[in-house]
């Protein structure tokens, strides 16, 4: 029971703590203060449901229908170049932002909404959870099977409540407009890097 909950703890952090565009704007949310914790909670919620999704054997179910991931791909790319473009028009602004003020920054409706476009537009939530946690938990059987996929879903909790709440600790950096410019650019690049690796298939498919 224990190495299979520390396993799947360890393998359910190495696949969260990572670069993507997720994590970026639940970054920036935080050291806003816009809804830390609504945020937090629905994307654990999501990774959580995907973790138990892929334990109970639906990866099969996911390989099953290439078209899920291949719109799940385009619609992904397309709207992480919406908002990697919004971020560097953003970049350009010297517009300061008083962090005391910010716990409200935008509504909580539209945060949400782009919480789950981020995270259900990436086909690498279903191919990171579903499939790749999947397929490992199948070394375990019995309780230590589930006791594999509860480790991940808490290694998904305690980063993204770290993430959210704790970007609030990097406030002070980002008193000045100079800090947001990077760190909007710093989405930009993010966004427009995971787009392009998401494409990339389909414009090598043209050539």
């Amino acid at each position: 029971m224990e190495t299979a909950f520390v396993q799947g703890l360890a393998i359910g952090a190495s696949l969260i703590i990572a670069v993507g565009a997720q994590n970026a704007f639940v970054l920036k949310q935080g050291i806003m203060r816009a809804h830390s914790l609504p945020i937090a909670l629905t994307c654990s919620i999501i990774d959580a449901l995907m973790i138990a999704a892929g334990v109970a054997g639906l990866g099969s179910l996911v390989l099953a229908f290439p078209m899920l991931k291949h719109a799940a791909s385009l619609g992904g790319a397309a709207f992480l170049i919406w908002y990697g473009t919004n971020a560097l028009k953003a970049s350009f602004s010297d517009k300061e932002m008083d962090l005391s003020k910010a716990t409200g920054a935008g509504s909580l409706k539209a945060a949400l909404m782009t919480t789950l476009a981020i995270s259900f537009l990436n086909p690498h939530l279903y191919l990171d959870t579903v499939v790749l946690l999947g397929s490992i938990s199948t070394q375990f059987s019995g309780p230590d099977r589930q006791w594999f996929g509860a480790g991940a879903v808490l290694a998904s909790f305690v980063w993204f409540f770290t993430l959210s709440f704790g970007a609030r600790l990097m406030a002070p950096m980002f008193a000045k407009p100079a800090a947001w410019r990077y760190l909007d650019r710093f989405i930009f690049v993010t966004m427009y890097a995971i787009a392009s690796a998401l494409l990339w298939p389909y414009l090598m498919a043209l050539l």
